[in-house]
C-alpha cells in the first residue's frame, strides 16, 4: 500500500487501539494473578510487538519493565529462527540474554494470521520467587547469578499449542512457591487477550492496511521525538551520580557517569567512564539500565508521544560491558532495576542546566525491604515486598509540587500501594501505622512530594528480612535553591527490647514474631527558593500536617500561630527579607 493512500485518521485509530489492547491485557492480568506483587501492586507490564519484535504499544504499570520487553522479543526471534509456530508460548528471564532482572519473568506468544507471523503479544511480571539461595529472589550476599535465581533462557512451555509438561515441571521444580506457576498461567492468559485483539484488528482492516499504517505510525512518532530533541540546544552535557555499598565492601562507592550529546534531532547517552561492576549484587544489566535511561528522558518530553518503536529511534544508548550498569557474565545483578534512581540522578544533573523547566528536583532515593517466612495461620510460605512502605515522594518541578507517596522513579507512579486489609490477609503481619511523614518533603517555591512512615508487627517466627537501596546515605537533592528531601530508615525493635538499624544491603534472619518493623521513606527535593512560596500555600500545608509550624518558620520564613493558623504578617515579611 503506497504512502499516498494512508488514512491519517486510521493511523490514529490503530495507535489508540494498540494501546487499549495492552490495557485490556493489563486488566486481565490484574484480575487473574494471585500474588499481591502482581494483583495489587501491579508490578508487571503488557505489550504488543510486530513480527520483527518492534514495539507497537505497551501498558506501563512499571516503566522499567516495559522498555525491556522489545529487546528480548528480538532476541527470541533470532534464537528460534524458523522454529516459531502458531500456539507457541515462550518463557524468559535470563539477564544475560537481554533480560532485566531475574524475578521479572516474561511470557511471549507469537501471533499468526493465516500461517503468517504478524506480531507478538507479551507480558512480564515480578514473581514472588524464582529459586536461588533466598526465598523471594533478593540475595544481598550473592556474588554470581546462580546464587540469585533459576535462569530461564528462551524456552517453549507450549509448542504448537501443546503443553511441554517436562519443561514446565523442570522450571517449577526449582521455584519454591506454587503461586508462581499460577501467576505464570495468568500471564499466558494475558498474552492470549493480546493475541485476540491484534487478530481482530487485522481481520477488520486487512493485513496490508495494518502493516502500511503501522509503518506510517512509526515514522510519525519518530518525527515527534525528533522535534522534542530539537528543543534541547545542541551540545555535550555531563552528569554524575553515586551508588553506595555493594553489599560486600563497607564504605564502597561507585560512580555512574553519563555524557549526553545532542545533535539536532538525535540524542546519545554514553556511559563510558562509569565504574566497573561490583563483586556483590549491586549491578545492572544493559536492558535494565537502558530502560532507566529511556523512562527518565521521557519525563522531559511531550507526554503525548505514542510509545512505539519510532519513539526510541532517535535515541542512542552506549553502556560499556563490565561496568556497574552492564555487568558481565556471571555477575549477580538482581539489584539492577534499583540503580535506576542513581542513573536518573546523573541524567537530570546533566540536563538541568540546559532545560531547567523540564527537569525535576531529585526523587526520593530507594530503601525498601522484603519479608519472607511461614504464615502460622495457614502454615504456608509467604513473600511480601512492602510497597506501601517504600513509596517516597517525587521531586518538584517548576510550577508544580512533587507527587506525594509515589514511589521509585523507575516505577514512575505505576506501582500501586498495598491495601491494608489485603496486606494483613496475605501476610501474618499487623499494620499499626501508615501515614504521610510531616516535613519529609524538600522545601521550595514548589515543594517536593511527601514520603511516608510505616509501622507493623511481624507475625511469623524466624522471619527473614532483606533490605536494599541506598536511600539512607544521600537524600533527594533540591534544585534551583530548593532544599533536599529526607533520608530513609528501616529499623527493628525486638520483643525483648533490642533495637536494630538495618543497613542498605541487609539479610536479617530469624526475626521473631512480635518484632516491630518501622520504616521512613523520604520526600522528594524542592524546586526554587522556599521563601518565594506563596504564604497561603504554606498555611495550607501546616493545616494539613504536611509542614510543621517550625519548618514553616525555618524553611519558608512564615510565622504561623499553631492554634489559630493565623500568620504574623509583619514578622513573616521581616523574616523573608
Amino acid at each position: 500500500m503506497s504512502q499516498a493512500k494512508i488514512d491519517k485518521i486510521l493511523v490514529s485509530i490503530l495507535q489508540r487501539r494498540f494501546k487499549s489492547i495492552t490495557e485490556e491485557m493489563s486488566i486481565a492480568l490484574t484480575m487473574t494473578t494471585r500474588s499481591p506483587i502482581l494483583c495489587e501492586a501491579k508490578d508487571f507490564v503488557t505489550g504488543l510487538y510486530d513480527a520483527q519484535g518492534r514495539m507497537l504499544e505497551q501498558k506501563e504499570n512499571l516503566p522499567i519493565l516495559s522498555f525491556s520487553l522489545a529487546p528480548v522479543c528480538q532476541y527470541i526471534i533470532k534464537y528460534f529462527g524458523e522454529e516459531i509456530y502458531p500456539g507457541d508460548v515462550i518463557f524468559h528471564n535470563d539477564v544475560f540474554s537481554m533480560g532485566n532482572q531475574n524475578n521479572d519473568v516474561a511470557v511471549y506468544k507469537p501471533v499468526f494470521y493465516r500461517d503468517t507471523l504478524i506480531g507478538w503479544s507479551a507480558c512480564k511480571g515480578h514473581q514472588a520467587d524464582i529459586g536461588g539461595a533466598v526465598q523471594g529472589g533478593y540475595n544481598p550476599q550473592a556474588t554470581e547469578v546462580w546464587q540469585e535465581a533459576l535462569r530461564i533462557p528462551p524456552v517453549k512451555v507450549y509448542e504448537r499449542g501443546k503443553l511441554r509438561k517436562d519443561v514446565w515441571d523442570l522450571i517449577f521444580a526449582n521455584i519454591r512457591l506454587d503461586i508462581v506457576a499460577e501467576d505464570m498461567r495468568a500471564q499466558i492468559g494475558s498474552c492470549v487477550v493480546g493475541e485476540r485483539g491484534l487478530l481482530a484488528l487485522v481481520e477488520k482492516y486487512g493485513l496490508d492496511t495494518v502493516e502500511a499504517h503501522k509503518e506510517y505510525l512509526f515514522g510519525a512518532t519518530e518525527k515527534m521525538m525528533q522535534a522534542e530533541i530539537r528543543t534541547i540546544p545542541n551540545g555535550v552535557y555531563k552528569g554524575e551520580a553515586r551508588a553506595y555499598y555493594d553489599g560486600k565492601n563497607p564504605g564502597s562507592v561507585y560512580t555512574i557517569r553519563v555524557t549526553i550529546t545532542v545533535e539536532d534531532d538525535r540524542i546519545t547517552f554514553d556511559y563510558t567512564g562509569t565504574d566497573v561492576q561490583t563483586t556483590g549484587f549491586v549491578n545492572g544489566t544493559f536492558t535494565s539500565s537502558a530502560s532507566a535511561t529511556i523512562l527518565t528522558f521521557l519525563q522531559m518530553v511531550n507526554p503525548d508521544i505514542p510509545h512505539n518503536d519510532g519513539m526510541i529511534r532517535p535515541i542512542q544508548i552506549i553502556i560499556p560491558p563490565g561496568t556497574i550498569l552492564n555487568a558481565a557474565y556471571p555477575a549477580a545483578t538482581t539489584y539492577g532495576n534499583h540503580l535506576c534512581p542513581n542513573n536518573a540522578d546523573a541524567i537530570m544533573r546533566a540536563l538541568a542546566p540546559v532545560i531547567p523547566d523540564r527537569v525535576t528536583a531529585e526523587w526520593n532515593e530507594l530503601l525498601c525491604s522484603l519479608t519472607t517466612g511461614i504464615d502460622p495461620r495457614k502454615m504456608e510460605p509467604y513473600v511480601d515486598i512492602g510497597f506501601m512502605g517504600l513509596k517516597g515522594g517525587s521531586g518538584a518541578i517548576k510550577g508544580v509540587d512533587g507527587y506525594d507517596h509515589i514511589g521509585m522513579i523507575d516505577a514512575s507512579g505505576g506501582v500501586l500501594d498495598q491495601d491494608y486489609e489485603m496486606f494483613e490477609q496475605q501476610t501474618p503481619h499487623l499494620l499499626l501505622h501508615h501515614e504521610y511523614w510531616t516535613d519529609s518533603a524538600g522545601a521550595g517555591q514548589w515543594r517536593g512530594g511527601l514520603g511516608v512512615e510505616t509501622r507493623f508487627r511481624i507475625g511469623s517466627d524466624r522471619t527473614k528480612l532483606v533490605t536494599f537501596g541506598d536511600g539512607d546515605v544521600e537524600p533527594a537533592f533540591g534544585a534551583h535553591g530548593g532544599k533536599d528531601g529526607t533520608l530513609n530508615k528501616i529499623e527493628l525493635t525486638y520483643p525483648d527490647g533490642r533495637y536494630y538499624l538495618c543497613t542498605t544491603k541487609d539479610l536479617v534472619t530469624d526475626v521473631p514474631a512480635g518484632t516491630i518493623y518501622f520504616q521512613q521513606a523520604g520526600g522528594g527535593g524542592g524546586y526554587g527558593d522556599p521563601k518565594l512560596r506563596p504564604v497561603h500555600l504554606v498555611v495550607k500545608d501546616v493545616r494539613n500536617g504536611v509542614v510543621s509550624v517550625d519548618a514553616a518558620r525555618n524553611d519558608y520564613g512564615v510565622i504561623i500561630d499553631p492554634k489559630t493558623f493565623d500568620v504574623d504578617e509583619a514578622a513573616t515579611a521581616g523574616l523573608r527579607r
